[in-house]
């Protein structure tokens, strides 16, 4: 059926051409005789009009006119049919010349080729402007925000898809130079100030943001005025989102809070990564937490020979089982619940699975927490991942990769200091371990997204601990993917450190999650603030010094160059630390981790709660 209606709209649309075409070498001769055809001329036309017409069928066919939309009318278009009418009337004057001769007035064949191509021109010139004034029912009136190439992209997919259900009132761009142009015949009304005021005079109920490459900056402020006019705010998502063979409007989606973070799109090496997983056995510890299920997703785009997910959560487990299933059926994914902290049960998966790369996710993260539990914080990051280590030297793994933490850095907390120790684990291993630090993700579990949604659903107030207490932020998406670049770079026993853009104040990444949720900081949602929980302090670093690392080949990668520890080194402090802990002296704990990780400052709370028991105890 739909060959038969394409086949027709080709015939329809070849009539109306040769309709043009011979309508054109009538007028040429009236305009060339002044209106007035003697038998003779009159003649000349009928004899010369098949012969024209045969010709510039042909010529016509073989560019392909037929197939152009009539209602649409684009640079291309327009330099097709122009070169098509300039072929064909050059063909025509010779196949005149042959069959009528010298008689025939050379005058008309340019006359011919005006009229021909201004009245093919203006057809679908008319035929778009008949269609752009036919307004959809029920269609929403919008603005466009961008004036460049996305948003005339967007204005031309609007007007060719009537069953979006937009109309475009116009746009609004931030150039001054821009103001008052017209796009493809639409105005440029105005910038980001006088945004609610356009929207009002002009009845718009949503704002299409087009601006793909935008800074979180831009669209927290043009939030902010979609939220003063009040009108719904959609953006087109940046390049590296865009989904193949889908209309660009129809991926427009609500701004997100990791678009107000305004970090750019990661770019990956990925021969290299595939590389370094296709086809191989891969185990991801952590595996239904939110950065393993995240290293899981990413890793299975790359065809490993195996995935195995290691999990302790049975639910976490579950679901990310369940998803990749569904969306990589052809993966072999083998789900393992175990515990990193029993050395037996990891010695099973290893010599069930024999796997050749280990990304090493599992840990405890959450930072007040463990401050409040420290033995399990310790058994857990710091003896639960050497023994992960330790069995993945007596599998004979090829590459392990630590997943860590920016707050190992002069860490003021103890979840910190084991990752530290978690560190100086794996480089002293040999040159197959390596570690990736970054800081916070957002969403993920534990994290203060979440908090926050549920403050906001409730009514607020939302709670920051402190005015100025700032994150690095990155989302779970590119701290995967970067964890990936930067262990296929790895030569063996390096530390990476990745680009985590500038710090983030926590209060305005507040501020931002209540302007997404449609209301306005402290006038709908209060925000309150609670005072710093033992373990934090106020800024995060990612290195020690920025002489402490060096840069490599991605843009976003760096290698830490600070002091290392040998292995006899760690394993006498590790064995001081395993009895400390076995006894329960949160003092000795402290005193070990100090040992090993120098520029650890323990919280005034953890000293405190450790040298009162061992007073006690005394």
């Amino acid at each position: 059926m739909k060959l038969v209606l394409l086949e027709y709209r080709r015939l329809v649309s070849e009539a109306l051409q040769m309709a043009l075409a011979a309508a054109a070498l009538a007028a040429a001769f009236l305009l060339r005789f002044e209106f007035t055809l003697d038998p003779l001329n009159l003649k000349l036309l009928t004899r010369a009009l098949p012969l024209l017409l045969a010709v510039k069928f042909l010529v016509f066919r073989g560019f392909g006119l037929r197939d152009l939309a009539w209602r649409y009318l684009g640079f291309q278009d327009l330099a097709r049919i122009a070169a098509a009418n300039v072929t064909a009337s050059t063909a025509a004057a010779v196949a005149i010349r042959i069959a009528i001769g010298s008689a025939f007035p050379r005058s008309i064949h340019i006359l011919d080729l005006l009229l021909c191509l201004t009245l093919m021109v203006a057809a679908r010139g008319l035929a778009r402007v008949t269609f752009r004034a036919h307004r959809p029912p029920g269609a929403r009136r919008i603005l466009i925000y961008g004036a460049g190439d996305a948003g005339v992209t967007v204005l031309s997919e609007i007007r060719a898809n009537p069953g979006l259900g937009y109309e475009v009132a116009g746009f609004l761009d931030d150039d001054p130079q821009k103001r008052d142009l017209r796009l493809n015949g639409a105005r440029v009304l105005g910038d980001q100030k006088t945004l609610a005021g356009v929207a009002r005079k002009h009845r718009v109920e949503q704002i299409l943001i087009a601006l793909p490459n935008a800074t979180g900056s831009q669209l927290t402020a043009i939030l902010e005025q979609c939220r003063a006019a009040p009108v719904a705010a959609k953006r087109i998502p940046a390049l590296a989102e865009l989904m193949d063979h889908k209309v660009l409007v129809d991926q427009a989606r609500e701004v997100r809070l990791e678009d107000l973070l305004g970090r750019a799109p990661v770019q990956l090496e990925q021969a290299l990564i595939r590389g370094q997983l296709s086809g191989r056995v891969v185990l991801v510890t952590g595996a239904g937490g939110s950065i393993g299920s995240e290293l899981c997703r990413q890793i299975a785009r790359y065809a490993p020979g195996a995935l195995v997910g290691m999990d302790n959560a049975e639910t976490a487990l579950y679901q990310i089982d369940q998803e990749l299933r569904e969306q990589f059926p052809s993966l072999s994914f083998y789900p393992e619940i175990g515990n990193i902290q029993n050395r037996r049960r990891l010695d099973e998966i290893f010599r069930a699975h024999r796997p050749a790369s280990v990304y090493h996710a599992a840990a405890y993260k959450h930072v007040p927490l463990m401050e409040a539990h420290v033995f399990e914080a310790v058994e857990n990051n710091v003896f639960g991942t050497r023994n992960v280590v330790r069995a993945a030297m007596a599998s004979g793994v090829e590459d392990f990769v630590l997943v860590s933490s920016d707050k190992a850095v002069r860490s003021t907390n103890v979840m910190g200091a084991t990752k530290r120790l978690a560190e100086l684990i794996c480089s002293s291993a040999g040159p197959r371990f390596r570690a990736v630090r970054f800081g916070n993700v957002l969403g993920s579990n534990g994290s203060v997204i979440p908090l926050f949604k549920r403050q906001i659903a409730a009514g607020g107030p939302v709670t920051v601990t402190h005015p100025e207490i700032r994150r690095f932020f990155m989302t779970i998406p590119e701290a995967a993917e970067l964890v990936l670049q930067a262990s296929a770079m790895g030569r063996g026993g390096e530390i990476f450190v990745l680009d985590m853009g500038e710090p983030v104040r926590i209060q305005d990444l507040a501020r931002n999650l209540i302007l997404l949720s449609g209301f306005q900081p402290d006038v709908d949602i209060r925000i309150e603030f609670s005072g710093i929980r033992p373990g934090e302090k106020l800024y995060e670093e990612v290195s020690g010094i920025e002489e402490d690392t060096v840069p490599t080949r991605h843009p976003k990668i760096r290698i830490f160059t600070g002091r290392a520890a040998s292995q006899e080194t760690v394993s006498r402090c590790l064995e001081e630390l395993r009895r400390s802990t076995d006894a329960r002296d949160a003092a000795g704990v402290v005193l070990s981790l100090k040992e090993l990780a120098p520029d650890y400052n323990p919280s005034s709370f953890l000293l405190r709660k450790a040298f009162k028991a061992r007073v006690v105890v005394a």
